[in-house]
Protein backbone atom coordinates (compact mmCIF):
# COMPACT_ATOMS: atom_id res chain seq x y z
CA UNK A 1 0.00 0.00 0.00
CA UNK A 2 1.21 3.36 -0.82
CA UNK A 3 0.17 5.70 1.45
CA UNK A 4 -1.55 8.95 0.04
CA UNK A 5 -0.80 12.51 1.97
CA UNK A 6 -3.55 14.62 0.89
CA UNK A 7 -3.89 18.51 1.67
CA UNK A 8 -7.61 19.71 1.99
CA UNK A 9 -8.95 23.18 2.94
CA UNK A 10 -11.71 23.19 5.36
CA UNK A 11 -13.25 22.50 8.85
CA UNK A 12 -11.75 19.00 10.43
CA UNK A 13 -14.84 18.16 12.02
CA UNK A 14 -16.62 17.73 8.38
CA UNK A 15 -13.97 15.27 6.96
CA UNK A 16 -14.91 12.10 6.01
CA UNK A 17 -11.41 9.81 7.82
CA UNK A 18 -11.41 6.81 10.30
CA UNK A 19 -9.27 9.00 12.69
CA UNK A 20 -9.67 12.78 13.66
CA UNK A 21 -6.75 14.11 15.13
CA UNK A 22 -6.84 16.63 17.84
CA UNK A 23 -4.92 19.23 19.20
CA UNK A 24 -6.02 18.97 22.74
CA UNK A 25 -4.38 20.39 25.80
CA UNK A 26 -3.01 18.16 28.62
CA UNK A 27 -6.37 18.28 30.51
CA UNK A 28 -8.13 16.81 27.61
CA UNK A 29 -10.99 20.12 28.13
CA UNK A 30 -12.24 21.16 24.89
CA UNK A 31 -10.75 24.68 24.60
CA UNK A 32 -10.56 27.10 22.01
CA UNK A 33 -9.76 26.77 18.38
CA UNK A 34 -9.31 22.84 16.78
CA UNK A 35 -9.44 21.33 20.13
CA UNK A 36 -13.24 23.43 20.95
CA UNK A 37 -14.59 22.56 17.49
CA UNK A 38 -14.04 19.23 17.61
CA UNK A 39 -15.05 18.94 21.24
CA UNK A 40 -18.49 21.00 19.94
CA UNK A 41 -18.85 18.50 17.36
CA UNK A 42 -18.75 15.46 18.71
CA UNK A 43 -20.32 16.17 21.61
CA UNK A 44 -20.61 15.24 25.59
CA UNK A 45 -19.66 11.50 24.95
CA UNK A 46 -15.71 12.90 24.04
CA UNK A 47 -16.09 15.11 27.00
CA UNK A 48 -16.53 12.33 29.58
CA UNK A 49 -14.16 9.80 28.05
CA UNK A 50 -11.22 13.14 28.16
CA UNK A 51 -12.38 13.25 31.52
CA UNK A 52 -12.00 9.68 32.47
CA UNK A 53 -8.85 9.45 30.77
CA UNK A 54 -7.34 13.28 32.46
CA UNK A 55 -4.86 13.50 31.23
CA UNK A 56 -2.12 13.68 28.51
CA UNK A 57 1.49 14.48 28.74
CA UNK A 58 2.82 16.62 26.08
CA UNK A 59 3.91 14.74 22.91
CA UNK A 60 2.05 11.54 23.64
CA UNK A 61 -1.71 10.66 22.48
CA UNK A 62 -4.75 8.68 23.87
CA UNK A 63 -7.74 7.83 21.81
CA UNK A 64 -11.94 7.80 22.58
CA UNK A 65 -14.88 7.07 20.44
CA UNK A 66 -15.27 9.78 17.75
CA UNK A 67 -18.49 10.72 19.27
CA UNK A 68 -21.48 12.45 16.81
CA UNK A 69 -18.64 12.79 13.75
CA UNK A 70 -18.11 10.83 10.85
CA UNK A 71 -14.76 9.35 12.25
CA UNK A 72 -14.25 6.50 14.71
CA UNK A 73 -11.74 7.61 17.10
CA UNK A 74 -10.52 10.41 18.12
CA UNK A 75 -7.07 10.51 18.72
CA UNK A 76 -6.22 13.89 20.88
CA UNK A 77 -2.63 14.87 21.14
CA UNK A 78 -0.98 17.41 23.12
CA UNK A 79 1.57 19.74 21.19
CA UNK A 80 4.07 22.12 23.00
CA UNK A 81 3.48 25.65 23.43
CA UNK A 82 6.26 27.68 21.20
CA UNK A 83 9.57 29.37 22.49
CA UNK A 84 12.26 30.65 20.19
CA UNK A 85 15.50 28.25 20.02
CA UNK A 86 14.40 25.34 22.00
CA UNK A 87 14.71 21.92 20.42
CA UNK A 88 13.12 20.00 23.51
CA UNK A 89 10.00 21.37 21.87
CA UNK A 90 10.65 20.71 18.23
CA UNK A 91 10.75 16.73 19.58
CA UNK A 92 7.58 16.85 21.35
CA UNK A 93 5.78 18.47 18.33
CA UNK A 94 7.54 15.39 16.01
CA UNK A 95 6.19 13.30 18.76
CA UNK A 96 2.88 14.65 18.63
CA UNK A 97 2.27 13.54 15.37
CA UNK A 98 4.64 10.58 15.31
CA UNK A 99 2.86 9.28 18.43
CA UNK A 100 -0.92 9.67 16.95
CA UNK A 101 0.04 7.68 14.07
CA UNK A 102 1.16 5.08 15.79
CA UNK A 103 -1.57 4.89 18.12
CA UNK A 104 -3.82 4.91 15.57
CA UNK A 105 -2.30 1.35 13.87
CA UNK A 106 -3.97 -0.46 16.77
CA UNK A 107 -7.67 0.31 15.25
CA UNK A 108 -7.81 -1.60 11.87
CA UNK A 109 -8.41 2.33 10.32
CA UNK A 110 -7.00 3.54 6.63
CA UNK A 111 -7.28 7.26 7.16
CA UNK A 112 -6.08 9.75 9.45
CA UNK A 113 -6.75 13.56 9.30
CA UNK A 114 -4.44 16.08 11.14
CA UNK A 115 -4.93 19.67 11.99
CA UNK A 116 -1.78 21.61 12.07
CA UNK A 117 -0.82 21.01 15.82
CA UNK A 118 0.41 23.89 18.24
CA UNK A 119 0.31 26.85 15.28
CA UNK A 120 -2.92 28.71 16.94
CA UNK A 121 -2.56 29.63 20.72
CA UNK A 122 0.45 27.71 21.45
CA UNK A 123 2.03 30.09 18.97
CA UNK A 124 4.27 27.94 17.16
CA UNK A 125 5.31 29.56 13.43
CA UNK A 126 3.11 27.50 10.76
CA UNK A 127 6.22 26.56 8.72
CA UNK A 128 8.16 25.88 11.23
CA UNK A 129 5.36 23.58 12.51
CA UNK A 130 4.42 22.09 9.35
CA UNK A 131 8.15 20.77 8.32
CA UNK A 132 8.23 18.96 11.59
CA UNK A 133 4.73 17.76 10.69
CA UNK A 134 6.05 16.35 7.80
CA UNK A 135 9.11 15.01 8.70
CA UNK A 136 7.41 12.74 11.14
CA UNK A 137 5.09 11.77 8.40
CA UNK A 138 7.68 10.80 6.43
CA UNK A 139 9.22 9.14 8.67
CA UNK A 140 6.49 7.22 9.76
CA UNK A 141 5.34 5.89 6.54
CA UNK A 142 9.09 4.70 5.42
CA UNK A 143 8.39 1.83 8.17
CA UNK A 144 4.97 1.59 7.97
CA UNK A 145 2.17 0.55 5.53
CA UNK A 146 -0.90 0.85 7.41
CA UNK A 147 -2.92 3.90 6.31
CA UNK A 148 -4.20 4.71 3.05
CA UNK A 149 -4.78 8.46 3.25
CA UNK A 150 -2.88 10.78 5.82
CA UNK A 151 -4.58 13.97 5.54
CA UNK A 152 -3.73 17.56 6.90
CA UNK A 153 -6.88 20.13 6.99
CA UNK A 154 -6.03 23.82 7.31
CA UNK A 155 -8.69 26.27 7.96
CA UNK A 156 -7.14 29.35 6.31
CA UNK A 157 -6.36 30.09 2.57
CA UNK A 158 -2.76 31.03 3.42
CA UNK A 159 -2.03 27.81 5.81
CA UNK A 160 -3.13 25.86 3.05
CA UNK A 161 -1.05 27.05 0.10
CA UNK A 162 1.69 27.45 2.20
CA UNK A 163 1.22 23.66 3.41
CA UNK A 164 0.90 22.44 -0.40
CA UNK A 165 4.59 24.36 -1.38
CA UNK A 166 6.55 22.62 2.15
CA UNK A 167 4.88 19.47 1.19
CA UNK A 168 6.25 19.82 -2.39
CA UNK A 169 9.51 20.66 -1.16
CA UNK A 170 10.08 18.25 1.60
CA UNK A 171 8.23 15.21 -0.04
Amino acid sequence: MNTQIKIIKGDITKVNADIIVNAANNHLRGGGGVDGAIHRAAGITIDKECREIGHCATGEAVITSAGNLKAKYIIHTVGPVYSKNNNEQQKLLYNAYYNSLQLGTGYNVKSIVFPSISTGIYGYPFDEASTIALDAINDFIISNDCYEEIIFVLFSQKDYLSFIELKNKIL
